[in-house]
């Protein structure tokens, strides 16, 4: 899905492309519309969507999609300083502002920067989620390709250095897995180097010894 997209829209295609009625739609139906939904767009098979949305025989309905891709927030490593920016642009946005200035187009106004922070959050990949969405090894290579360059095309003023540093990657070798989550993102430490860190250089980012059937692969 774009941003600003109507997920509506999207669900009345599915059922037009596999010429089904909308307004009677039977479990049948609704499951065909699913797997049209998984199979067409890569968001939906990774992170999964409501789309049993409107009341029965109003709206197109696709079912619920569990995703096997889970991201949580990403907390601050460390309590982080907002620092207060006064700006000034050299126009305004109306003639009655203009003229309200007796001409001097000038406006004030603030950003809000955060002069260093390192940022940790964790992920997690259900195999027998994917399997049901049909997320495979493209989708996850897709994935891995868009962490590495989430920031790239995203820059600002305010966020203009902001990029991944570390993709540690836990690979079990079974679909059950080899070891709790939790126990292998505590292998994960970070020290700070500096008593006020400023950089990336400023920490250090270790991992310590995993348990058997599972091996760390480092994407950056």
């Amino acid at each position: 899905m774009r941003e600003k997209a109507i997920l509506n829209v999207h669900q009345e295609v599915a059922y037009k492309t596999l010429v089904l009625d909308s307004t009677k739609a039977d479990q049948a139906s609704i499951d065909k519309a699913r797997a049209w939904m998984c199979q067409t767009y890569y968001d939906v098979r990774t992170f999964g969507a409501v789309m049993s949305t409107g009341k029965k025989g109003e709206r197109a309905n696709c079912g619920q999609v569990r995703g096997p891709v889970q991201l949580t927030f990403g907390p601050s490593v460390d309590p982080i300083v907002v620092e207060d920016n006064c700006i000034t642009r050299v126009a305004v946005t109306s003639e009655e502002q203009a003229q309200g200035q007796s001409g001097d187009n000038r406006m004030m106004g603030r950003k809000y920067t955060v002069p260093y922070a390192l940022y940790r959050m964790h992920g997690f990949i259900n195999p027998y989620l994917a399997e049901q969405t049909g997320f495979g090894e493209a989708d996850l290579e897709l994935f891995w390709e868009a962490l590495t360059n989430m920031f790239e095309l995203d820059r600002s003023a305010a966020r203009g250095l902001m990029n991944a540093r570390r993709l540690i990657v836990f690979e079990h070798a079974t679909k059950l897995g080899n070891a709790p989550a939790h126990k292998l993102f505590e292998s994960v430490k970070i020290q700070r180097r500096t008593e006020v860190p400023r950089s990336y250089g400023d920490y250090e980012v270790t991992i310590g010894e995993v348990p058997q059937g599972v091996t760390v692969v480092e994407k950056i």
